[in-house]
Order: C-alpha cells, then structure tokens, then sequence
C-alpha cells in the first residue's frame, strides 16, 4: 500500500489586489497561504504519507522573491521522509530564469522540469510517478500520451497534471475519456480551485486556502490510499478561512430585531472567522437603515458584506391617502386593481413607488 496527499493552488505570495476586503484582512490572507502550505506539508509528515503530490501553481511567479523559494525549500525539505512531487503551471511555469531553477533542492523533492511528460519511479514503493510541467503561459494543445510509455506493470501509476477539461481551453486542454483510457491508479488534477472527485481514481484536488468570493465553501486538499484492491481517496477540509454567499429574502413585516435574528440565524461556516457576503432581497420597512444593520452586525463576523437589493415596503393606503391629487396616489390605485397578490404586479408597485418618491418631500 501506498499513501499520498494531493494539493495544487495554493499561489504562495497572491497580492490579493483585486478583492474586496481591505489591505489589512489581505495581508493577513497572503501569510495564511504561508501557514496553510506548512501545515500540509507538517501533515504529510505526521501522517507518515508516502507521497506529497503538487499539482502546479504553487506559487505566483510575478511576485515571488528568491527569499521565498528558500522558504519553500526550507519547508519541503523538513519532511526529509516524505517524496515530495511538483509539477509547475501556468502561474509558476518553467522557463530560463524559474525561482524553481534557483535553489538546490533536498533528496526528497523532485520538480517535474517542464520538457513534456516525465516519470520519476520509486522502485521501494513499486510506483512510478508521471509529471508535465508548463514551461509557458498558456498551452493549447493537450498532452501527447501516445510518444511517452506509461505502461510500467505492476507498478502503482501516478500521474500529475495542471490543466482544464474541455476541448477549447488555453490551458492544458484535457480529454476526461482519454484520461480514463490511459488506466492510471491515481490522476491528480490542478488548475480549478473547486475541489472535485471526477472518477474514484480521478479528482482535482482545488485550492487549499479560497482566495475570494468566487470559491465560496470548504477548501483542502485530496488523500488517497492504493492497495491491491483499488484506489480510495477522500476530500480532506483544511482551510483556515471559507468564503460564503449568502441568499436572505425579506418580508414586510420583518422588523430589525427579526432581521438581526435572521443573520444570527446563518448555519454556514463560522462567523468569527469566515467571509460573508450577503445578499439580500425582498421587502424591507421604510424607516430601516442597512447601513446601521451593518454596523451592528459586522463585530459578529470576521468579515462582513451586505449587498441590499431589497424594496422599500410601503404603507400603501397612508401613501394612496396623502398623494390622492397626483400621480403617486394615482399609481397606487392602478397597481392595486391590477392585484397585488401577483408577485410581478406588486414589485412594479413598489419599485415605481422607489423611483417616484425619491426626491420629494413629505406632504
């Protein structure tokens, strides 16, 4: 039996530039990248795996230091007793002046060096391990597997690779069937943050840390086992922080205290340490101020974003009664005859009734 984690993405050194929290909570999120990539790797160890498997984009080449693959080095070379493999991807690609290239790496690393696919084998494990590493930005043509043998028998068969399934991607196209043909133990996939076990021998591990709202929900990494009987991998959560998207529909006859109960009420994740961006829709009272909601709710949360899409809920018969001579009140009664038990109906009425009432001054 062999045992291995499966990691990829994790994009040690992201600026976080284009997010939307702050400086602080971004600096803050580039150390935890740090922190994350030492606990797996501490993990692996610990664990006593065989194999710790990288499948590209390890870091962000545009602002990666020489210091900090001297970090990296220093990190994997901790494990002396766990194999560690990494393929490059189009973030941290191979080429002439590669930080890769520029740090001697201890026994137990080994970095696929980018000049299509190549095979590291560990005969005291009867497995052999197969890598392709980009060596520029994009690549639009799928892997060649007929030129290179992949068929070591008897061996376990792993193979590493940072690309996007589907025939139109500049990014390492790959055919799910071809891959499936080629009869691997084990094919570790990179490149999408969304973790995904494809096939039970099959599965992008994603990223370990989510790096904004677009990868909303459990993060970690992939561990997986090969015995005689087959291969057995599972999802293993292991962010420090999730990202959440959170859909809250309100009444009319919601108050404050009911809407304050409702973001108590939120189940997913941890309030004190996630990331949340609610949104919220439906009917809201008049004289309920969103700004002031966030401000008394936003030190229940690590991080906090409300995005109100609601409409204000009007007293419909006070409004109808105070602006009877005018337009206002004639709105209100077209709309009410047409009925405003049609949810269609009653949201042309209040958005009008949004848009007609801005700017003016009670009556």
């Amino acid at each position: 039996m062999i045992s291995f984690v499966h990691t990829g993405d994790i994009h040690l050194g992201l600026h976080f530039n284009n997010v939307s929290f702050d400086r602080e909570k971004a600096i803050a999120r580039r150390r935890e990248l740090w922190s994350t990539f030492e606990r797996i790797a501490r993990y692996a160890h610990e664990n006593h795996m065989d194999f710790l498997l990288i499948a590209g984009d390890l870091f962000e080449d545009r602002y990666f230091t020489l210091g900090d693959m001297r970090r990296v080095r220093d990190i994997l070379g901790s494990i002396e007793d766990t194999n560690v493999l990494v393929i490059a991807g189009n973030h941290d690609y191979l080429y002439e002046k590669s930080l890769y290239n520029k740090v001697e790496w201890s026994p137990n690393v080994h970095i696929f060096r980018g000049d299509g696919l190549e095979k590291k084998e560990f005969q005291e494990l009867n497995t052999v391990i197969y890598g392709y590493s980009w060596d520029r930005v994009e690549i639009r043509d799928s892997v060649s597997f007929e030129d290179f043998d992949l068929h070591d028998k008897g061996k376990n068969r792993i193979l590493l690779l940072h690309g996007d399934i589907g025939s139109n991607s500049r990014y390492l196209p790959l055919d799910l069937n071809r891959l499936r043909e080629l009869d691997m133990d084990y094919i570790g996939l990179g490149h999408i943050h969304k973790p995904q076990i494809i096939d039970e021998n099959i599965a992008y591990c994603g990223c370990p840390e989510p790096l904004d709202f677009g990868e909303v929900g459990e993060r970690g990494f992939i561990q997986g086992h090969i015995t005689q009987d087959g291969t057995n991998i599972e999802f293993v959560p292991f962010s420090k922080r999730s990202f959440w998207d959170i859909d809250m529909i309100l009444y009319g006859d919601m108050g404050y205290g009911d809407i304050v109960d409702s973001f108590n009420d939120i189940y997913e994740g941890k309030k004190s340490r996630d990331f949340y961006r609610v949104k919220l829709t439906g009917y809201i009272q008049n004289d309920i101020d969103v700004e002031e909601l966030f401000k008394c709710l936003s030190d229940e949360f690590y991080h906090l974003e409300i995005l109100d899409n609601t409409v204000p809920d009007y007293d419909l018969e006070a409004l109808e009664n105070d602006y009877s001579d005018n337009i206002i009140g004639n709105f209100i009664g077209e709309m009410k005859a047409k009925g405003l038990d049609d949810t269609k109906v009653r949201d042309a009425l209040y958005y009008g009734l949004d848009a007609l009432l801005k700017g003016r001054v009670n009556p």
